[in-house]
Parts: C-alpha cells; structure tokens; sequence
C-alpha cells in the first residue's frame, strides 16, 4: 500500500512539473512571450534613438532660426531659391547624358 502511494505522489509531482513547465515554454506570457516583448522593446529603443537624434537636429535649428539671421537666409536660399542683388545664379546639372538633337532622330535598321 505505501509503495502505490509512493509511486502516486513521483506520478502526481511529475505531472505537476510536466504542466509548470508548459506553462513556462508555452503559456501565457511564458518564455516564448517574453523573448518577443524583449525583441519589440529593442526595436523601439532604436527607433527612439533614431527620432531623439532627430528631435535634436530640429531643435539646433529652431534655435539657430531664433538667434540669428544666417539660418533664416540659408532656409530661404535652399526652400526659396533666394538671390540676392549682386550675385549670379548658377544651377549645376546631376543628369549622365547631356540631350543631344542627333539622339532622338530614329534611323532606318539597315
């Protein structure tokens, strides 16, 4: 009689450790759950970092605009196209071909 009894309480603390540990792998917000909440937590960090190196570029130019007039000029000569009197406007071409009249006539195949 103590052996079953002995051997009922191994099956029932096996079983008992078979669940805890499904319940660790699999279960809700178990192992499997972290490590994904772990990896969206990383990925967020990254992407805070990314926009506070942005917020501090918007806010070096926010005071910039504030304190003087060179940022306000700047602004106006890239947005605006500014030019002032006396200076001469050059634009420079980024094009790899240069348009050429002979290039769009089509000749006959021979």
């Amino acid at each position: 009689m103590t052996h079953i009894r002995q051997l009922l309480m191994i099956v029932f603390a096996i079983a008992v450790l078979l669940a805890l540990q499904w319940q660790y792998w699999f279960g809700i917000n178990g192992h499997g759950d972290v490590a994904k909440i772990n990896q969206q937590i990383n990925e967020q960090r990254y992407i805070n970092s990314e926009q506070q190196k942005a917020n501090a570029v918007l806010a070096a130019d926010v005071n910039d605009l504030k304190n003087g007039l060179e940022a306000v000029e700047e602004h106006a000569r890239v947005d605006l196209g500014l030019i002032k009197s006396g200076e001469t406007f050059v634009q420079m071409s980024t094009a790899e071909q240069v348009y050429s009249p002979d290039s769009t006539v089509s000749r006959p195949s021979p």
